[in-house]
């Protein structure tokens, strides 16, 4: 069984970057949403008592969120290169304004991002994610915590989705999806208050 997550809000999220492999660090509605993302994993986890264990890409940001999970959980962290995000090369920590005026037209929106000098391919990213699902066993217990496309094609290769379905599915910063036995649930957290 795994719960994957997104990292929480980050200042690049709030400035509408594209953050790529480049880093910032959670806004505070982020940390809120990763405490929330947090209790809602301690309520789940405790339905399926087992070995669990944490399981993040390495970047900044789910370093962050994961800390906050751990903490909660009482779990370590491992770190796993191949659920990082993936590069948008050039455009790594640009304003997404700034961006998508230079991206190719000629391809749908949601694919975009992949054909750019120096970014990481569609096909290169699902090699990095098929590579890590691979390796989980059917007896494993992961808490996972990534991003928002490298969690969309994570969802998307764990339930057999087309390449339009998976990279236009959502990417919430406060919600856990269960991944078991072919099918995927989304668990949404509680409402945050604005404070």
């Amino acid at each position: 069984m795994i719960y994957l997550v997104r990292h929480g809000e980050t200042e690049f999220n709030r400035e509408r970057r594209w953050q790529g492999i480049k880093d910032s660090p959670l806004t505070e509605l982020g940390v809120r949403q990763a405490r929330a993302m947090a209790g809602l994993l301690a309520d789940l986890t405790v339905r399926d008592p087992g070995p669990w264990r944490i399981v993040a890409s390495p970047l900044g940001r789910t370093r962050q969120t994961a800390a906050i999970v751990s903490e909660r959980l009482g779990l370590p962290i491992a770190f796993d290169e191949r659920l990082r995000e993936h590069s948008i090369g050039e455009f790594d920590g640009e304003r997404a304004d700034d961006v998508v005026p230079q991206l190719r037209q000629d391809l749908p929106r949601h694919e975009r991002h992949f054909h750019v000098p120096g970014g990481e391919t569609y096909e290169a990213l699902c090699q990095r994610i098929g590579g890590f699902l691979a390796e989980v066993r059917r007896e494993d217990r992961l808490i996972i915590v990534s991003h928002g496309a490298a969690g969309r094609v994570f969802r998307g290769l764990y339930g057999g989705l087309g390449k339009e379905e998976m990279l236009t599915l959502p990417v919430p910063q406060d919600a856990v999806y269960r991944l078991m036995n072919g099918q995927v649930d989304r668990f949404d957290c509680e409402p945050l208050d604005e404070a």
